[in-house]
């Protein structure tokens, strides 16, 4: 299913970042492509302004701007893609790449691991583990007179 240009960002079933939020530019790539890399301008820069997004809650706004703060430059976050020879293919690797930033970005966090004692089987095993490695060492010197 080929994407044309202006077309929104499913991000995950509740959330689609509009075509309106997403600005593009576009320069000539340096990957493959022959002579036609001089001339055709197939690399792709996608651009989204999260900070001003209307589409994220307050929520998922703040997990956008704290996981994401390494890769935003005053709440704009730019994604490049220039891996594909033609420019529609490019855009479609920057549309994808940005709904998977930002759906990594806006899952809730893991519950909290809570700490369990070790059982006393567990422990039995570890000293039994120990032990016999005690008893290999041991094995190994020379014997005493």
């Amino acid at each position: 299913m080929p994407s044309s240009a202006g077309s929104d960002v499913r991000v995950s079933a509740s959330l689609v970042i509009p075509a309106a939020e997403l600005s593009w530019r576009f320069s000539r790539s340096s990957g493959p492509g022959g002579q036609g890399v001089n001339t055709a301008d197939s690399r792709v820069e996608l651009i989204w302004d999260a900070a001003r997004s209307a589409v994220l809650s307050r929520v998922q706004r703040e997990r956008v701007m704290d996981r994401l703060e390494s890769r935003l430059v005053d709440g704009v976050l730019a994604i490049a893609a220039s891996e594909h020879r033609n420019q529609l293919r490019n855009r479609d690797a920057a549309r994808a790449r940005l709904a998977a930033l930002v759906a990594e970005a806006v899952r809730p966090p893991a519950p909290p691991r809570r700490a369990t004692r070790p059982t006393r089987g567990s422990k039995e095993r570890r000293l039994q583990a120990k032990q016999r490695r005690t008893d290999v060492k041991r094995l190994r010197q020379r014997p005493a007179d």
